[in-house]
This record gives C-alpha cells, sequence and structure tokens, in this order.
C-alpha cells in the first residue's frame, strides 16, 4: 500500500511540472532534453503562447542562439547561482576562415526573439581579460530578466538591438571595461554593478531619435576597484543616453563620475545624469560639468512606465 501511495505522489508532482514547464533540461538526461539549444529550437515558431523552458542545475558550455522566429520563450533556472549558461569564445578568435569574429561574434548568448524573459539564471562568458568577450548580447524587444547573474570581463552585456526594450531586475551584473553598453533601451531596477577594476561601467550608444538609453533605478555600485577608479560611463556614440537614479554609489566611483571618451564634441551632445543618489561615490559637487543633476521634476521622466512606453514589464 506504501508502495502504490509513493507512485502516486510521484505521477503527481510528475503531472505538476508538466503544467508548469513545457520542456525541462537537464544534464543527467532526466528531463526532456540535455542541451538548452535542443530545447529552444524545440519551440515552435512565431508561437504567440508562452514556452517555458525549465533548466536544471549545472554548467552548460554553450553557444547559444534564440532566432527571432522563437517569440514569447521564458528560461527558468533551478538557481541563479548553480544554474550557469557559459561560453568562452572572444572578439580576436579566428572563425573556420581565418576572420576575427569581432565583439559580437564573441556572445556567448545571443537573443533575438522578441518576448524573451530569464529567470534564475547565470549568463557567463568565461574567456577572461584581454578581448573583448561578451556574455549576453540582445536584440529582441520586450526582453526581461530577473534573479539573474551575467559574469565577464569586458564588454559583459550588450544591449544591442536600437528598437529593443529591455528590463532587468534584481540581477548582478560585473565586468572591468564597458561592460554594459550598446544602444538599447534599457532599465535596471534593483540590480548590483560590480567593477572588478578600474573602469567604466557603461557605454552607450544611443541614437539621437532614441528618447532613453540606461536608466538605473534603486541599484547597488560596488567592486574590487580601487576608491575613485571607475567611472559611471562614458560615450561610445555622441548622443549617448545613462541615468543613474535613487542609487548606492560605493568608494569605487570617480569624483567626476562621466567620461568624455577623449571627445569635446561628445560632451555637447551626450545626456547624463543622476538623481538622488547616495553613498561614497556620490559626489555631486565634484561631477563632470557636461553631466546633469536632476531636479525632482526631470526625474519623473524616467519612471518605468515612460521608459518602456507601452509594455509593462512588470505586470508579466
Amino acid at each position: 500500500m506504501k508502495n502504490i501511495l509513493w507512485m502516486g505522489l510521484i505521477v503527481s508532482s510528475l503531472g505538476l511540472s508538466a503544467q508548469n514547464y513545457d520542456f525541462v533540461v537537464a544534464k543527467d538526461g532526466a528531463g526532456d532534453f540535455q542541451t538548452v539549444q535542443a530545447a529552444i529550437d524545440a519551440v515552435p515558431h512565431l508561437r504567440k503562447n508562452r514556452t517555458i523552458i525549465y533548466v536544471k542545475s549545472g554548467v552548460y558550455k554553450e553557444k547559444l542562439i534564440l532566432p527571432t522566429s522563437k517569440t514569447n520563450v521564458s528560461l527558468i533556472g533551478e538557481s541563479a547561482a548553480e544554474t550557469i549558461l557559459t561560453f568562452d569564445d572572444y572578439a580576436s578568435r579566428k572563425n573556420m576562415f581565418g576572420e576575427e569574429i569581432g565583439t559580437s561574434g564573441s556572445a556567448s548568448f545571443f537573443i533575438y526573439g522578441d518576448g524573451f524573459e530569464a529567470k534564475n539564471l547565470t549568463f557567463e562568458n568565461s574567456f577572461g581579460e584581454g578581448s573583448q568577450a561578451v556574455a549576453v548580447r540582445v536584440d529582441g524587444d520586450r526582453v526581461k530578466f530577473e534573479n539573474c547573474r551575467f559574469l565577464g570581463n569586458q564588454d559583459t552585456l550588450y544591449p544591442h538591438g536600437k528598437d529593443s526594450r529591455q528590463y532587468y531586475k534584481n540581477c548582478y551584473i560585473e565586468g572591468t571595461v564597458d561592460f554594459i553598453f550598446g544602444w538599447s533601451t534599457a532599465f535596471f531596477e534593483g540590480c548590483e554593478i560590480f567593477s572588478k577594476r578600474n573602469g567604466y561601467i557603461t557605454a552607450a550608444s544611443t541614437e539621437q531619435e532614441t528618447p532613453f538609453g540606461f536608466v538605473f533605478n534603486n541599484c547597488k555600485i560596488t567592486g574590487l576597484a580601487e576608491a575613485g577608479t571607475v567611472f559611471l560611463g562614458r560615450p561610445w556614440r555622441p548622443y549617448a543616453q545613462t541615468v543613474f537614479m535613487n542609487c548606492e554609489l560605493g568608494e569605487v566611483v570617480h569624483p567626476e563620475g562621466w567620461d568624455p571618451w577623449r571627445s569635446e564634441e561628445k560632451k555637447k551632445t551626450a545626456y547624463y545624469a543622476e538623481y538622488a543618489n547616495r553613498g561614497a561615490g556620490y559626489q555631486p559637487d565634484k561631477r563632470a560639468q557636461w553631466a546633469h543633476i536632476l531636479t525632482d521634476l526631470e526625474a519623473e521622466k524616467y519612471s518605468l512606465k515612460n521608459v518602456m512606453r507601452d509594455w509593462n514589464p512588470d505586470e508579466e
């Protein structure tokens, strides 16, 4: 009788999993697939309903791609610390034709599909220092990451799509130089931004006609860098936009806050601003003269609702 009851509990548990997740990835073969890419490949093209992929703990060394035809896909990890998606490409690596793959080509994960969501996962480029090495490149629109880690050095996170809106909630992002960079509109809420050494956190390349670039709200800026050696950002392109609001800035932050990337012209067009920050790294009287300290009224413009327009990521 006990055996029958035990079997019933197993069936019940499996039934619950089947309802919660469409596919399960497990390295030991206990799921539907042993690789994350195989699960992505199995998602029907242009599906309107959400497809949920559960990834069990393990280190998955794969160079991943979510194509544009794979829409509304969710990747849910068993544990952010123990479910790791990693690869080790780097910009100067040669392809089979002897050509360098470049910064974009170095990405461990390419995300092109709209409506992608990730939760409880680590995304890593494990190459190390010495070259640009991207962990995640994001081109899709309405992309959300929650409780995820992004590990790397130079150019860790690449919000690339010019029309892409991205939301990062309670995430950890680390790197050395320009480790959050690109064209997209991205809102970071409650994230820890960790500088592993002296360098630059952001390198936005916002288009002139794009209303918002990178917005950091209620984030913590920490790191191993020496005090005063980390800039909040420098403009990769002339109209770069980056705003830090209600953030705790650690002592690693440079007193001037912002660097013009050796360009007087970029000082005239880039828009770098702060509002209601705090901590040892917040020294508004010493900030670069071409940057901005927002008033209460100006800061209202940078609400999640305003930045994301008709998409509310907190409702999904």
